[in-house]
């Protein structure tokens, strides 16, 4: 299997997105096997060292990714350094600056200029979506709206994905058209579509050109890590730059 997922989106000169999928790299044992990114889901330090030399080195990466401390926020870093600043978006007009983020069921985003110059990344959790951290990511770009393109990554799927009311309400008092985004299935159960709910989100704020949104992490077993399936887990990274 390969290592990693391209994005499938018309990238504009010189933006490269992809995530990078549970092995075809690394060495963590399992549960993290074999190519976890992650450094706070309980592998061994030095096999996560390993695992992102290993991900530097198979894409050449023009510097060392800009991971942050992901909190389920809506903070942005604006040109963020190598010191994993607490945030969960970035966003650089620099080329050869790699942001990054880590997922296992929450949905990572990528946006861009569509002209180039500007990108971002965000981590979208349902708590971080809930509280408008696409919508933060967005206007932390400076960039026109209508001049964006947006890719979903892998996430927790539609048909998988089963919340309860906290999360049904959370969304539906923000907004009464997220009702679109839920399958009942169980009394106060429902199955939450975390696509759905960003694209609204996205359209929301003037973003129309949206792509991705197909995986699932939580039944795609052999392809992703998911905290909500196997508890224990590793982080996939999702990961964006410009060539110029």
């Amino acid at each position: 299997m390969s290592a990693f997922l391209q994005a499938d989106w018309p990238a504009p000169p010189g933006v490269c997105a992809l995530v990078s999928q549970r092995d075809g790299l690394g060495v963590s044992s399992a549960p993290f096997d074999t190519f976890n990114l992650g450094t706070r889901c309980g592998d061994a330090v030095d096999a996560v060292a390993e695992n992102r030399r290993q991900l530097g080195a198979a894409l050449a990466l023009p510097s060392r990714p800009r991971w942050l401390r992901q909190v389920h926020g809506i903070g942005v870093a604006v040109e963020p350094g190598v010191d994993e600043p607490e945030a969960d978006a970035s966003v650089t007009r620099t080329p050869g600056t790699v942001l990054a983020v880590l997922t296992a069921d929450c949905l990572p985003v990528v946006i861009a200029a569509r002209s180039g110059g500007t990108i971002a990344v965000a981590h979208a959790g349902w708590r971080g979506l809930c509280a408008g951290v696409l919508e933060a990511t967005v206007a932390a770009m400076q960039v026109p709206s209508d001049g964006l393109v947006a890719w979903l990554g892998p996430a927790a799927g539609p048909r998988a994905y089963e919340v309860g009311k906290d999360v049904f309400d959370a969304f539906v008092s923000r907004d009464a058209r997220a009702r679109l985004a839920f399958q009942p299935t169980r009394p106060d159960h429902w199955n939450a579509n975390l696509y759905t709910l960003a694209r609204q989100r996205l359209l929301d704020v003037g973003v129309q050109f949206v792509h991705g949104g197909v995986a699932c992490t939580i039944s795609e077993t052999d392809r992703y890590f998911s905290h909500r399936r196997d508890g224990r887990s590793g982080r996939m990274a999702t990961l964006a730059w410009m060539t110029r």
